[in-house]
């Protein structure tokens, strides 16, 4: 999705509960990883593996999703934790096919040269490694408040969940979500199974009819919550 189409989309795209239809956006296949074998030693090629999506190679950027950009900083922190501040020199860790080129260096367990008597800063002028700036992340354009505020995609937190119960889910599934939600929220007070059978009503119809019908839950009064807005929902009497 570029993002002029991210911009005009039906709903925010960058919303972590929502899933994007592949009829709107198709997969694209950029690679592919293959497992042909078993580790050897469990310890050294898996509990020292150290995983991050702040690793990219050029090209590739990330997203602006929120729990995206909260974990490209922790990973990292959380391998310097987990096994040390040179956790990139383990073997299973090492890049392949290509030597580290930076100004990262000292710390516990260091195994190399170190950078040996370069400088560890930047700019020098001892002929240190140069950024590449064709490697950076592609630019794009940002624009609006920095705040805040409501989205403006009505009724775009009901489409999805919509989806999933009337065209991903079997009958079978179907039945067993309705029994699983009135075994549990049987437990709750009338007047938070109402507001939240209304919740289901909105998702799709028939989900809140055979919730309420499960719950012995009059279908007028979910369908009369229903048409509330979230603050009249809250605040109604039952």
């Amino acid at each position: 999705m570029t993002p002029e189409q991210a911009e005009k989309y039906r709903f925010d795209p960058f919303d972590i509960t929502k899933v994007w239809p592949h009829g709107d956006v198709p997969p694209i296949t950029i690679g592919r990883m293959v497992l042909d074998r078993n580790p050897d030693n469990y310890f050294a090629e898996v509990e020292q593996s150290a995983f991050s999506p702040g690793n990219f190679v050029p090209g590739i950027a990330a997203s602006p999703d929120k729990l995206l950009q909260g974990r490209l900083f922790s990973y990292h922190d959380t391998h310097r934790h987990r096994l040390g501040a040179n956790y990139h020199l383990i073997p299973v860790n090492q890049p392949k096919g290509t030597v580290a080129n930076n100004y990262l260096r000292d710390g516990p367990m260091m195994t190399g040269e170190n950078g040996g008597m370069g400088p560890n800063y930047y700019p020098n002028s001892f002929n240190g490694p140069e950024p590449d700036m064709k490697a950076g992340e592609p630019a794009f354009d940002l624009k609006g408040k920095a705040a805040k505020q409501r989205h403006d995609h009505p009724n775009s937190d009901f489409v999805q969940a919509g989806s999933l119960y009337s065209k991903v889910m079997s009958d079978e599934d179907r039945k067993h979500l309705v029994n699983n939600i009135a075994g549990h929220l049987g437990e709750a007070e009338k007047r938070i199974q109402y507001r939240q059978t209304a919740i289901f009503y909105l998702a799709n119809a028939d989900y809140g009819k055979q919730v309420a019908k499960a719950l012995k839950l009059d279908l007028k009064k979910v369908k009369e919550l229903a048409s509330m807005s979230q603050e009249e929902r809250a605040k109604a009497t039952l």
